[in-house]
């Protein structure tokens, strides 16, 4: 190997050492008040139910909601689409529908983001009371 191929190899493994030091530490991060909602006893005659799972973005980055996916048909996210500045608060809505589900339930719903923690999950849980 030739004397000037050793020092670009030394050079750019030199450079990528540096650059990998200098890199932006900043994130995302989604800071949620709570992360599990008990809706008590809920009637299926009376339809959906919902609720909001508030969260500020803590860190120094746009926080974007890559996916919200819930672990049953039954259950609905909504999440925003726009990124949230740090900061800011933005809000996930939830919708149970207990058509046709008596009894107990329980079920989660998995956030995506690009925040430190790529992935949060968030619970609701309940006991629907069947029609007459």
């Amino acid at each position: 190997m030739t004397m000037t191929k050793r020092f670009f190899i030394a050079f750019f493994a030199m450079c990528m050492v540096a650059t990998a030091l200098w890199a932006d530490d900043k994130y995302a991060e989604a800071k949620f008040t709570v992360k599990s909602h008990d809706f008590g006893t809920i009637k299926e005659a009376n339809g959906p139910v919902s609720c909001n799972f508030e969260f500020t973005n803590t860190g120094d980055k746009p926080l974007l909601i890559i996916d919200a996916t819930a672990s049953c048909g039954c259950t609905r996210p909504e999440y925003p689409s726009k990124p949230i500045k740090p900061g800011k608060k933005g809000k996930i809505k939830v919708t149970f529908s207990p058509i046709g589900r008596p009894g107990a339930f329980r079920k989660t719903v998995k956030i995506k983001t690009n925040g430190k923690e790529r992935t949060t999950v968030l619970r609701i849980e309940g006991t629907v009371v069947p029609k007459n």
